[in-house]
């Protein structure tokens, strides 16, 4: 008998990643914490009784380890492990930026 080689194909190992994470679009509300904002992200749906498309708001705190985000700022954030008590997002990008005028009370 002959003895016949099997090459077994070694492929490389998997590069690390993070998963598939999940990832919210907000505003930025409040950046007065150190690295820490507080995005509001907005959910429309149709309201369980009566079917009238209803706005509700989630408040996340996130971690911006630049202090890059500005109040008023769309953000994308993601999740990531607990950094804290109440913080479990970290921020991806800053989407758009705000126009920095202030709203003036009449």
């Amino acid at each position: 008998m002959a003895e016949t080689d099997t090459a077994t194909a070694v492929s490389a190992p998997a590069p690390l990643t993070r998963g598939k994470r999940k990832e919210r679009l907000g505003e930025v509300i409040s950046n007065k914490m150190a690295k820490t904002i507080v995005v509001r992200v907005e959910r429309r749906f149709p309201h369980p009784k009566f079917k009238k498309v209803v706005t509700g708001y989630k408040k996340f705190y996130a971690h911006d380890e630049s202090s890059q985000a500005k109040v008023g700022d769309r953000v994308r954030i993601e999740e990531t492990r607990p950094l804290s008590k109440t913080k479990r997002w970290r921020l991806v990008e800053v989407v758009t930026r705000s126009s920095g005028v202030a709203p003036v009370a009449v």
